[in-house]
């Protein structure tokens, strides 16, 4: 597989992660936007569990950062095929912990969560999932 290629894969799967990440909450949104809290208690406690997901990804980033170095190292040697495969399992774990603070918020459109929450708690999940998209400088 060439270089290009995996770039592509690469890049498909960074678009498929950001439409399961933001999906759920805009779904629970629409479905249960609308209707009274059914757990209107778990409101912050979701909220602050949400927030506090954002810290998941700190150790799972320093790693996708160290397999980033490596695979840039690595470029046009043997090692650069399993430089790829280490950089890309890295960036999984780190876009599904990327996504944990909306999935979170959709389980708190259940508790009546403000809009303005929930929005913050998207915006947390794309900015996070957008460290995880590949530089232009590698490849």
């Amino acid at each position: 597989m060439t270089r290009g290629e995996v770039r592509r894969r690469l890049a498909v799967q960074w678009w498929r992660q950001l439409l399961l990440s933001l999906a759920p909450l805009l779904a629970m949104s629409l479905v249960f936007g609308g209707n009274a809290a059914l757990l209107a208690i778990l409101e912050m406690p979701l909220f602050i569990a949400a927030l506090a997901s954002l810290f998941v990804t700190l150790p799972l980033f320093s790693a996708y950062k160290r397999a980033l170095i490596a695979t840039e190292r690595s470029l046009d040697t043997a090692a650069e095929h399993d430089a790829w495969l280490a950089l890309a399992r890295q960036r999984s774990k780190g876009l599904l912990a990327a996504g944990l603070p909306a999935w979170i918020g959709a389980l708190a459109v259940l508790a009546g969560l403000n809009a303005v929450a929930l929005t913050l708690l998207a915006l947390a999940s794309v900015v996070l999932l957008w460290l995880y998209r590949l530089p232009p400088q590698l490849g």
